[in-house]
């Protein structure tokens, strides 16, 4: 078979590939503020965005722009040079989107392709020139001030985005406070109308620009074109969406009792969807089908590949229509059933959170610098701000009394009103980069956006600042990231696949499936893991007895996890199975994590309770600290285990493994009682636990004596096994201790007279 064809059917399947990758990262962009302020159902929203992305994919012109703008000389290459270029593209994209995507961060596909052509085309270009196939400078070959403008318009999206945000953010909310439901209509309906002012003028600047009706003439437009029109006639176009929307506003919320900020958020979340779709699609098809017309050419010409010249590239590259149609629905697809794009939105929303969130991010110096800075100066601000002006804006930026939600998913990230002005300042903002030909990143521009105006909210509070802070950071650094790696990766690829030809192709290929898979069946395990996450779940209880008998079975959960590990410690220091240690280690560390994801709501859930049952909280501040002491047992038995067995030291003598087992069985029969009380509610059992608690006791000192007598008789010879083995032995009777006072805690606080009360029975009586 042809060796371009081969390549041809290769980019194929990439192009589906990149299709699936490029949205799950690009979601973000138009999904965070509709999902993150839950002013409308899950399911709306994604069909909502389905629909934008399904327009913008039918309409788009389909021009291959990042290819054809310059970013290297297409007349100074020849065929077989430009489907290197091509395919090294596309094997680096796919790898570099899905890497981000699995670790959840959103970047740019714009930069990542524009970098990755520009790497590839670099390399080749040296490699001519290094082969002496070429009489020309490498700065002929490639348009320097291309990736320079791209590289200021990284610079630009953050810093200018980022700020407008934060400053139309802060006076929208002084005008309209977080109680804005209590305002006047009248200042719903004119935010309405500026917001969806914005969000036209964005349509039609950005979203409609590139479909096969914007360059129709139209005799109502003064016989110009659409897109002529917008271009020169924007004070008319914004003039008169401002009074048209305003109108409508104003007859919605009074007439019909429209929710303005709700019908924002829907508007905005079209628009954004549609010109994603419209605009980013050439992003991950564009450059397969400019493979595909550069092979017909090729093929019509009859000239051999090393010889036909692709300076046809530089006119415009057009897709069928067809072919839109098909990618408009695989990125359809895609957006209802990606875990990966769920995984990018969910950074973008929890950064920019209002309420109590698990930080994923920790702090770092730079980030603890920044936020020192800030605070410093903020507190010189109000040192020489009149005390009367400082109430009055604390009074306007006080939100209201959180709801309580059963399940704290459903709790809303922000409101609609920071919603609203997310997707209208990103709008406006690309709206503005379109018409003056600036290279701002959309996925920049909407990311640094809801950042800033949750910087304005004042989401980011001294409790917050550092780590949201780290994780913009994160995020920006990922982003400068994306350029260097997508430039020398796919130089490096280029060059193997120009030099090793088919046998190198294949083996990219193979290397590209194989990291694909890798990386699905890795989120798989993460998703999978934290869905098993937080198996203490208390959010609902209100009283003492409630939080008992809902906790109950998780606890049971938790004293199971607690055997399994201890188990699994045992057994690979018995076997010098370091594997099986470091399994034991990551679960450790993962209930860890749980019991920190409780202790971090001790507040919220202290602050929600009613006055009659504050006794609730005295309850949940036990039960942490004691799982907390069975946690930190089996956190120093895991590492004592593993650092054993790593360091290579000497393995335990038969009958201190023995000891062990025993010790491990007698420890598991507890522990199965416990949960089985547990799963039964038969807390009144508590007398017999203690009587075990003696038995095990006894048991554990009589191995520890009998350790002692080994050591004393020069029978045991070496240091490192008897201070492990006394450890183990003492640790585990802590892990005793700790479960004899789980049981004897819900015991004392147990009373089956008294019918508990959930939060679901207290809003019903209400």
């Amino acid at each position: 078979m042809d060796f371009y064809l081969i390549i041809i059917i290769a980019l194929a399947v990439l192009a589906t590939a990149d299709l699936v990758v490029g949205v799950s990262n690009d979601a973000v962009n138009f999904l965070n503020s509709a999902i993150g302020s839950k002013a409308i159902n899950f399911k709306t929203v994604m069909i909502i965005a389905s629909l934008g992305v399904a327009a913008g994919a039918i309409f788009s012109s389909g021009l291959m722009e990042v290819a054809r703008k310059g970013i290297f000389n297409p007349e100074l290459f020849y065929f077989d040079e430009i489907m290197v270029i091509f395919m090294a593209v596309m094997l680096t994209d796919i790898l570099l989107l899905d890497f981000f995507n699995t670790l959840g961060l959103p970047t740019s596909t714009t930069v990542s392709i524009v970098f990755e052509l520009l790497g590839a085309a670099v390399a080749i270009s040296l490699v001519k020139i290094y082969w002496g196939n070429a009489d020309v400078s490498l700065y002929e070959f490639i348009n320097v001030s291309k990736a320079s403008q791209i590289i200021f318009g990284i610079l630009l999206s953050v810093f200018v985005a980022f700020t407008v945000g934060a400053v139309v953010q802060y006076i929208s909310r002084l005008i309209l406070t977080f109680h804005f439901k209590d305002n006047p209509k009248w200042m719903g309906a004119v935010f309405g109308g500026i917001a969806m002012t914005a969000i036209t003028y964005f349509i039609l600047a950005k979203g409609i620009k590139g479909t096969p009706f914007a360059d129709n003439t139209y005799a109502f437009l003064g016989s110009m074109s659409l897109k002529e029109y917008v271009a020169t006639q924007s004070n008319n176009v914004i003039g008169i969406s401002l009074i048209l929307w305003t109108s409508l506003s104003m007859l919605g919320v009074y007439l019909f009792r429209t929710d303005i900020y709700k019908s924002i958020i829907i508007v905005g979340t079209f628009s954004l969807a549609l010109a994603f779709a419209g605009n980013d699609l050439v992003n991950f098809i564009g450059v397969p089908i400019a493979a595909w017309q550069s092979f017909e050419a090729w093929k019509a010409s009859g000239v051999s590949a090393e010889l036909f010249n692709m300076a046809f590239l530089s006119a415009k590259v057009s897709t069928p229509t067809i072919l839109l149609i098909i990618a408009g629905m695989i990125m359809v697809v895609t957006l209802w059933f990606s875990t990966k794009a769920q995984e990018v939105l969910k950074t973008s929303i929890d950064l920019s959170r209002q309420e109590r969130t698990q930080e994923r991010f920790d702090s770092n110096a730079f980030s603890r610098g920044l936020v020192r800075a800030f605070a410093g100066s903020m507190r010189s601000i109000e040192a020489v701000s009149p005390n009367r002006l400082k109430e009055k804006v604390k009074a306007r930026f006080t939100p209201p009394k959180s709801q309580r939600y059963v399940n704290p998913e459903d709790a809303p990230a922000f409101d609609n009103v920071r919603a609203s002005i997310n997707l209208t300042v990103a709008a406006v903002l690309i709206s503005i980069a379109t018409s003056y030909k600036l290279p701002l990143s959309t996925t920049y521009v909407t990311f640094m956006v809801a950042m800033g105006t949750s910087l304005a909210d004042r989401a980011w509070g001294a409790d917050s600042a550092v780590y949201r802070v780290a994780g913009v950071l994160n995020v920006i650094g990922g982003w400068f990231l994306t350029a260097l790696t997508a430039f020398t990766a796919c130089g490096i690829v280029a060059v193997i696949v120009y030099t090793g030809k088919l046998p190198a192709l294949i083996g990219m290929f193979i290397l590209t499936g194989g990291v694909l898979w890798s990386n699905f069946r890795k989120h798989k395990v993460n998703v999978a893991e934290s869905k098993r996450e937080r198996d203490l779940k208390m959010i609902s209880s209100s009283s003492v007895q409630s939080l008992i008998l809902e906790s109950a079975q998780d606890v049971s959960k938790v004293i199971s996890k607690c055997n399994d590990i201890y188990l699994g410690s045992i057994n690979g220091l018995a076997k010098l199975n370091a594997e099986d240690l470091r399994t034991s280690k990551k679960e450790v560390n993962r209930l860890g994590k749980e019991i920190d994801k409780l202790r971090n709501e001790l507040f919220y859930f202290i602050q929600e309770l009613e006055e009659e049952n504050v006794k609730a909280s005295h309850f949940y501040i036990s039960l942490i600290s004691i799982l907390e002491d069975m946690a930190q047992s089996l956190e120093y038995i895991t590492k004592a285990s593993y650092k054993h067995v790593n360091n290579n030291h000497r393995q335990l003598k038969y009958s201190q493994i023995k000891e062990l087992k025993e010790t491990q069985s007698d420890l598991e029969g507890l522990l199965s009682d416990v949960r089985f009380s547990f799963d039964i509610n038969a807390f009144e059992a508590f007398a017999t636990f203690a009587d075990k608690k003696e038995e095990l006791f006894a048991n554990i000192d009589a191995k520890i004596n009998q350790q002692v007598q080994r050591t004393r008789s020069k029978e045991e010879k070496s240091p490192k096994n008897t201070t492990l083995f006394f450890s183990l032995m003492v640790e585990t009777k802590d892990l005793i201790v700790a479960t004899i006072n789980l049981i004897e805690h819900y015991h004392l606080h147990y009373d089956p007279t008294i019918a508990p009360i959930k939060l679901g029975d207290e809003q019903k009586d209400k």
